[in-house]
């Protein structure tokens, strides 16, 4: 894959990374001269990302809840690229449910995937990159900012990704050890998750299309729309932002 240099040098980790905004940011990242571990549970759409990617990239397997898996896939993005100067934590997952109707352990699981995988992957990865610096990108949403009626999961852990991501960059900040930690906030984008909401629903074309009203540009998000930012957050041109937070959301937070 051509590069074009923006983050030429640099080793990126990317969990969630088979597909959706993970596969995204991970492309992106490549072309701009990043080598990249791809990291997720779908072993075989894991591969063809990494494949797609190509001599620079490289895929693990990561079950994000799990340290051993944090423990084991920092182990190979050393032994294969001998540093680590980014880590995005995309891996998410959603289940609707209101406060009365969503089961204990749905909150879990929601909690323990987005949450959960996001504090441990800013353990394991500050563990390695306090030695030379670096970016941690955490993929919070716009359900982190405002709330929605049927995502008490969603909201409260995207919400909590947001803070976590700020008391991160504190830390490091206050350590020494020159890592940024930032937030990213996206709204509906075009990918698997969005797009089963979507066909769960009655009648999926209304739907979507109520979706896209309530953007204000008017349509719904792609991928590549996150990932440009991914790039900017991974790069030294953001060498002076640390514990914000980036919305893509077509204007929708701004009402």
């Amino acid at each position: 894959m051509a590069s074009t240099g923006r983050l030429d040098g640099k080793v990126a980790l990317v969990t969630g990374a088979a597909a959706g905004l993970g596969r995204a940011a991970a492309i992106r990242m490549a072309e701009q001269g990043a080598r990249v571990v791809v990291t997720d549970i779908l072993d075989e759409a894991g591969d063809d990302v990494a494949s797609e990617i190509g001599a620079s990239g490289r895929f693990e397997r990561l079950d994000v809840t799990r340290p051993e898996d944090w423990s084991r896939a920092m182990e190979a993005t050393l032994e294969a690229f001998g540093r680590l100067d980014v880590l995005v934590n995309n891996a998410g997952v959603v289940v609707l449910g209101d406060v009365e109707s969503l089961s204990l352990a749905a909150w879990r699981h929601v909690h323990a995937v987005n949450l959960d995988g996001v504090f441990l992957g800013c353990r394991y990865g500050v563990e390695v990159m306090k030695r030379g610096g670096g970016s941690i990108i955490n993929l919070s949403s716009v359900s982190g900012l405002v709330g929605g009626h049927n995502l008490a999961a969603y909201n409260s852990s995207k919400g909590g990704v947001r803070l976590l991501t700020k008391s991160v960059a504190l830390h490091c900040a206050r350590a020494g050890y020159g890592i940024r930690c930032n937030s990213v906030h996206p709204t509906f984008i075009e990918t698997a998750m969005v797009r089963s909401m979507i066909d769960a629903s009655d009648d999926p074309e209304r739907t979507r299309q109520k979706l896209a009203r309530q953007i204000p540009l008017g349509e719904i998000g792609e991928p590549d729309d996150v990932a440009h930012m991914i790039v900017y957050l991974a790069s030294d041109e953001s060498k002076f932002v640390t514990g914000a937070e980036f919305v893509v959301d077509g204007g929708v937070t701004a009402q």
